[in-house]
């Protein structure tokens, strides 16, 4: 089934129904409505069930990258679990670069901890192509780097070290 929006932008996000977001955004609805139970964005939504048509529309439209629902999570938190195709991290990306240097916050997290953890090397090249810091240490004392060490991420471990 889901997850149930009491706000119906979240839901329409969620459940990728195009046009009705696009109808409720003509209609004055704010781009940034949370929901009353999560806390969840349109954005939040979206990326949370990988809907990446929705999410580039929403970036157009000046969606918050920043706002943080009641886990204080953002949307790149869950674009990245979601594992969006290359291209569409790529695009993301690009659209969201705040995010990429700050943090997430869920125990300190950034972008790059969360693609280490998922052993995603594609995601990791993008992610420090852009600049983002391999030695940032979350709330546990850990980087980026001391993640794919401990995972035995060898390919990623060279790439951190060739940056630095």
């Amino acid at each position: 089934m889901g997850i149930l929006y009491s706000e119906p932008i979240c839901q329409a996000a969620y459940e990728n129904d195009f046009p009705k977001v696009r109808k409720l955004l003509q209609e004055n609805q704010n781009v940034n409505t949370q929901d009353g139970k999560y806390g969840d964005t349109p954005l939040i939504a979206a990326s949370r069930a990988g809907r990446v048509e929705i999410v580039r529309y929403l970036l157009r439209k000046t969606a918050n990258v920043n706002i943080k629902n009641k886990k204080e999570r953002t949307c790149l938190h869950y674009a990245v679990k979601r594992r969006f195709s290359f291209l569409d991290y790529l695009l993301i990306i690009i659209l969201m670069p705040v995010l990429l240097l700050g943090y997430i916050i869920m125990k300190g997290n950034t972008a790059l901890h969360y693609a280490c953890q998922m052993k995603n090397k594609r995601i990791v090249t993008v992610l420090v192509k852009a600049n983002a810091d391999a030695f940032i240490a979350n709330q546990n004392g850990e980087t980026p780097l001391d993640i794919a060490t401990r995972l035995k991420f060898p390919q990623i471990v060279a790439l951190f070290q060739k940056k630095s």
